[in-house]
């Protein structure tokens, strides 16, 4: 069974997606444990829901941001993940910590990478004017929101969006990109070799697209 271990702050949404396409058959795989910067996080609540050992370490309690990862991720290994999703967890990883995994950790960001890293990105993408938008999911590299992308889905700008709005339409095509995704990992369809995403062995030219039959083209 292909294990997988989410990283989540907030309210887990695409944590549980990731659950319920297992549930349904979906996704053939098995979340390990979710793990959290925050103790009162709804992902953890979720997670516990679900029967998936929760836990959280408060980074308050450690002298610096990599003795919290090292930490954080001794506790991750013992689940012996094959995967680490990062999914709202809004953190950065230390460097150390990443090139060490490096093809293990993916993140799902609520932005058409490269463009809008960071936060705020709804807000940003309707100051830029731009009429597309929408999420990627991303191998993580110690570069914020920089590493390769692997998949995307675009969400229409619209012209009477508000940033919650626009927040709302994402997320919800944040669920099927992620799941879909996972899915392909799983099956070893997609690798990240000489930081380049492969799929079926062959380098991919452009990230793939989810379309609305909540499949890749």
């Amino acid at each position: 069974m292909y294990r997988i271990a989410v990283l989540a702050s907030g309210r887990g949404s695409n944590l549980q997606a990731l659950i319920d396409a297992i549930a349904t058959g979906a996704l053939d795989a098995s979340i390990v444990g979710v793990f959290s910067d925050q103790p009162t996080a709804r992902a953890l609540q979720r997670a516990r829901a679900a029967g998936i050992p929760a836990h959280a370490l408060e980074p308050g309690a450690f002298a610096s941001r990599a003795a919290f990862d090292e930490a954080l991720f001794a506790r991750i290994e013992r689940e012996q993940p094959a995967l680490i999703v990062c999914a709202g967890y809004l953190r950065l990883i230390d460097a150390g910590i990443v090139e060490s995994r490096r093809g293990r950790i993916i993140n799902i960001h609520p932005s058409l990478l490269p463009a809008f890293p960071g936060l705020r990105t709804h807000r940003r993408a309707l100051a830029a004017g731009v009429g597309e938008h929408g999420a990627s999911v991303h191998f993580v590299t110690a570069d914020l929101d920089g590493g390769p992308v692997i998949a995307q889905t675009v969400v229409p700008v619209r012209a009477q969006d508000t940033a919650p709005a626009l927040a709302r339409r994402v997320l919800r095509r944040e669920h099927p990109l992620l799941v879909e995704t996972v899915r392909l990992l799983a099956v070893g369809r997609i690798r990240l070799i000489d930081d380049a995403v492969q799929l079926d062995g062959r380098p991919l030219v452009a990230p793939l697209q989810l379309r609305a039959t909540n499949r890749f083209a």
